[in-house]
């Protein structure tokens, strides 16, 4: 696991709508790595794209879609924050963005259902914040802000280097009720006839689903992937025999709601590993289920 990658990934400042410096940094990213890749891809990005990417690799079949926006705050009126997605809020969680006046490291603080900062100045409406990443790597677990989705991210880059056929789209504002995912699906679809996908991102840990039992499944969460692609996912993970439970619940959502949603025929399924502390700064996630992630993917990328 590239724990530093991870590192500089989780610390790069990008909530729903303002992703456009993690954009930049995977763009560098790739350019400097893809000679190295099993498959050179084409890179389409800017323009109707907006801030998303989508890299296509050989003759896909099937497509990854990894959402790299994350939850945060926009500064209101006064010091009063609103919130982007749905972050955990507790006095004291430490906020960090930048205005036009410079660098802001300021303090969470909630009082009932009101939220605000402590900030020895007025930070000008309109600007994000996001929580101050403090990464950490032990006995087995990695801890920081935004595993989800850096994490997912960091999957579909491992991914990236051995895979010969498929597609990679890094999706926006997937926190704050989705979107892109879905005029994404419309590319790969009117270009590509690429019409299954799998949703590289974080889920929760639950009394189903725990740490260090592997990659989750999701057979439901507020969405329902059709029964056949799902069962044709378990039965490459039964053969690939890579260590993966399986998820059933009532909520939660990703972009695969949002393909599930459109007017095209689209297949989906949430794969992902599990933390705790979900949308808070001190997410938690087992390497080892992350490590799980990664060979499964690349297995029902080779197979779907």
């Amino acid at each position: 696991m590239n724990l530093q990658l991870l590192q500089t990934l989780c610390g790069i400042h990008a909530p729903s709508g303002s992703e456009f410096s993690l954009t930049e940094y995977l763009l560098d990213y790739i350019e400097e790595h893809k000679s190295t890749w099993t498959t050179q891809p084409i890179i389409h990005q800017g323009g109707e794209f907006q801030d998303a990417i989508v890299l296509v690799f050989g003759k896909p079949t099937t497509a990854i879609f990894s959402h790299i926006d994350s939850i945060g705050f926009t500064v209101g009126y006064g010091n009063q924050l609103i919130r982007i997605g749905g972050p955990q809020t507790e006095n004291g969680y430490k906020l960090v963005g930048k205005d036009s006046l410079g660098d802001i490291e300021c303090e969470l603080f909630v009082d009932n259902d009101e939220i605000s900062y402590i900030f020895h100045r007025e930070i000008e409406r309109g600007t994000t914040l996001t929580f101050k990443p403090e990464f950490k790597s032990e006995e087995g677990f990695v801890e920081c802000c935004y595993m989800d989705n850096r994490l997912g991210v960091l999957n579909s880059l491992e991914v990236a280097k051995t895979l010969e056929n498929g597609i990679i789209c890094f999706s926006c504002y997937e926190e704050h009720g989705g979107g892109s995912a879905q005029f994404l699906g419309k590319f790969i679809y009117d270009n590509h006839q690429v019409r299954q996908a799998l949703i590289s991102d974080i889920t929760w840990i639950t009394s189903g689903v725990q740490h260090g039992n592997g990659v989750a499944i999701s057979m439901r969460d507020s969405g329902i992937p059709r029964r056949k692609y799902l069962n044709r996912i378990i039965e490459i993970a039964k053969e690939s025999k890579v260590p993966y439970q399986l998820e059933v619940e009532s909520a939660g959502g990703s972009d695969g709601n949002v393909l599930n949603k459109s007017s095209l025929p689209f297949d989906w399924c949430f794969i992902g590993a599990a933390e705790d502390n979900v949308h808070s700064p001190t997410e938690k996630v087992a390497i080892q289920d992350f490590e799980s992630m990664v060979e499964l993917y690349k297995a029902l990328m080779v197979s779907l």
